[in-house]
């Protein structure tokens, strides 16, 4: 049986929707010569959240922009039919977290591979080849929560490698 990724009801359904709620809320537009605002705290709901389809399923944008302590921040919920994966294995200059909330799967950390099961935290440093694949019969559901922290450097690019493999 397939669980709504609205039903906050069950532990992993609380803190799919804990994980959006504590970074903000909707972002004002700003004129192009003004300096970015801080986002705001609020609640989106995941029917409100932006949602994006792809072959693979589907990605709910909650948050993105800055807040006061960090920036190039993404939050979003990633919804993955059976035998798919957002993108193979890749890395990029921002921290991350991702979140299994639904589902089961392989993680791809640092070119080896584990099993993903619900309940399970990934957290990648900067330039750290990474990524989960839907392995399971049902779909699978994963938080995200992406960015960089102001006030310190951006790791450089490691290397020439490409940045997904």
């Amino acid at each position: 049986m397939t669980r709504d990724p609205r039903n906050r009801t069950s532990p992993f359904g609380i803190l799919l929707m804990t994980a959006a709620v504590g970074l903000a809320t909707w972002m004002p537009v700003e004129a192009a010569d003004s300096p970015p605002q801080p986002l705001k705290s609020g609640i989106v709901r995941f029917d409100d959240a932006r949602a994006d389809q792809a072959d693979w399923g589907e990605m709910r944008r909650y948050f993105t922009g800055e807040t006061h302590g960090t920036q190039d921040v993404l939050t979003a919920v990633a919804i993955v039919e059976p035998g798919k994966a957002v993108h193979r294995a890749h890395r990029h200059a921002q921290e991350e977290y991702l979140i299994l909330v639904e589902g089961e799967g392989t993680w791809s950390l640092e070119g080896k591979e584990f099993p993903a099961r619900r309940g399970d935290i990934l957290y990648t440093e900067p330039w750290v080849y990474h990524g989960l694949t839907n392995t399971g019969t049902e779909r699978l559901i994963f938080v995200v929560v992406r960015f960089n922290s102001k006030g310190v450097a951006v790791p450089p690019r490691p290397d020439t490698r490409p940045d997904e493999e």
